[in-house]
């Protein structure tokens, strides 16, 4: 079986994000950059299934600017077999980057494309389902566990009310929460095997696709700043604040 890895370039999760002072966007300068958290998990979750006699072959797939490939490298380290980079200016948006790796898929032919639910960049959990309806795949999103038997992939999702566990037929697209496995650390020797590791690098052009903007970035802020706590001399003068100035009760 072979599956396909998507997997994003952010700002690493421990990094302090700073926005460009005329507020355009998220200023990357001097930022260190990582595979998405989520992405890292899906990532895991295949080596798994190789390991597991499951799968045969993992090919991690990226959207981005030549950069993007460190992380692909990253990837490859890890424990998938090979890596294609889609070249593009920057990340673009979700729909765009679904019909793109809707084209890889129809050219890999891969049996389960496994993502991260979201990027912690843009949290818009939007590209697995997208790509799963462009593929008119089945999609089993937010999985928390995951099983391959017998042509199905049977799927733990995280859902409000609890646990759903669900079975999908393959080929099919599954995106991956935080609880459903902890990503290993790369060794030496595998960095080392993973920079002769074939990376295949395509254009939108090459597959097709028209890159279209459908959104617009009209403004990044910071968050506002906590204010300061307010003391009180007594209960009645805090269920007033609370009634009156918070309006909670």
């Amino acid at each position: 079986m072979k599956i396909l890895v998507a997997v994003k370039r952010v700002i690493d999760y421990n990094a302090k994000v700073r926005v460009k002072a005329d507020n355009t966007d998220v200023d990357l300068s001097n930022t260190k950059m990582a595979i998405n958290p989520f992405c890292e998990i899906a990532v895991e979750e295949a080596v798994r299934l190789k390991e597991a006699g499951t799968a045969s072959e993992i090919i991690a797939v990226s959207v981005g600017p030549k950069v993007c490939q460190e992380q692909i490298r990253a990837a490859l380290a890890l424990g998938a077999d090979r890596g294609i980079q889609i070249e593009t200016e920057d990340s673009p948006e979700s729909l765009n980057v679904a019909k793109l790796l809707a084209k890889i898929v129809e050219a890999e032919q891969p049996e389960l494309i496994i993502m991260g639910k979201q990027a912690i960049d843009s949290d818009n959990n939007q590209t697995g389902q997208m790509l799963a309806a462009l593929l008119g795949m089945p999609q089993a999103t937010f999985a928390s566990e995951v099983s391959i038997e017998d042509g199905k992939a049977q799927v733990t999702r995280e859902v409000d009310g609890g646990l759903q566990t669900v079975a999908i037929n393959l080929p099919a697209v599954v995106t991956t929460d935080l609880r459903l496995n902890e990503p290993r650390y790369a060794a030496l020797p595998n960095i080392m095997k993973a920079k002769r590791k074939p990376l295949d690098v395509k254009t939108p052009a090459d597959l097709g696709v028209e890159l279209k903007q459908h959104t617009q970035l009209l403004k990044v802020t910071e968050p506002a700043e906590r204010s300061a706590g307010i003391l009180v001399s007594s209960v009645d003068e805090l269920i007033e604040k609370l009634k009156n100035e918070a309006k909670v009760i």
